[in-house]
């Protein structure tokens, strides 16, 4: 008689071992739940962060080409020479101390496109330069790109 309880005892325990196919169906349920709530919201906020490093990065070129005026009497490269003026000597210039900036590249925005730039700029006040990005859909002048002028952005 004993040996049929150890035997009972067995049978149950190996029974239980598995998962039955409702618990791993209501398992995959929860967590599509839990996906379906949590997905958007983290796609949101790699949106924001893109928009911000491209900011951080529009600001941060901004600084070179003020660093750049200083060293031209206060004349910012002209859209003919761009953002290279930044990073390599344009011709015999005496007056360039660069690079301006650190990477030693045209800077670019968080999508890898490189930053627009037009000086003089038609969309500032005062004799500053624009400096924009196309934003995620790579097209100028559309509702996404980012700019230095705006401020409501």
């Amino acid at each position: 008689m004993k040996h049929r309880t150890i035997r009972n005892h067995t049978l149950r325990q190996s029974h239980r071992a598995a998962f039955t196919l409702m618990e791993v169906l209501l398992v995959l349920a929860i967590l599509g739940v839990i996906i379906g709530l949590v997905l958007p919201n983290l796609l949101g906020q790699q949106k924001k962060a893109n928009i911000g490093a491209t900011r951080l990065a529009i600001d941060n070129v901004e600084q070179a080409l003020k660093l750049y005026a200083l060293d031209h009497n206060g004349e910012f490269p002209p859209s003919s020479i761009g953002l290279e003026a930044l990073i390599a000597q344009s011709g015999s210039d005496p007056k360039w101390a660069g690079p301006y900036v650190e990477s030693g590249k045209i800077p670019t925005d968080a999508w890898g496109s490189p930053l627009q730039y037009a000086y003089p700029g038609q969309n500032q006040v005062g004799d500053r330069p624009d400096l924009w990005s196309m934003g995620p859909d790579k097209a100028s002048n559309t509702e996404d790109d980012i700019t230095n002028w705006a401020t409501d952005q």
